[in-house]
């Protein structure tokens, strides 16, 4: 399966909210240094979808805000 996200870091609080178009926009608390942004949305999808953390992968968007998530199932 795969996802579009649009991150938006250094939220107040790390949520995700289901937008109508499909795409998830993910907020999250850490800043997007030393891919601590990516990890943190690796960690919220793998509870969201209940899979494990291995099981999810960036592929296009690793340095963007908007990126298409892979979910193996």
């Amino acid at each position: 399966m795969r996802v579009r996200v649009v991150v938006a870091p250094r939220a107040k609080k790390a949520e995700i909210i289901e937008l109508q178009n499909g795409c998830l926009k993910v907020k999250l608390t850490s800043p997007p240094i030393k891919n601590r942004a990516n990890r943190e949305l690796i960690e919220l999808l793998s509870h969201y979808y209940q899979v494990r953390k291995s099981t999810i992968r960036i592929i296009r968007g690793v340095h963007s805000r908007e990126k298409l998530i892979e979910i193996d199932t």
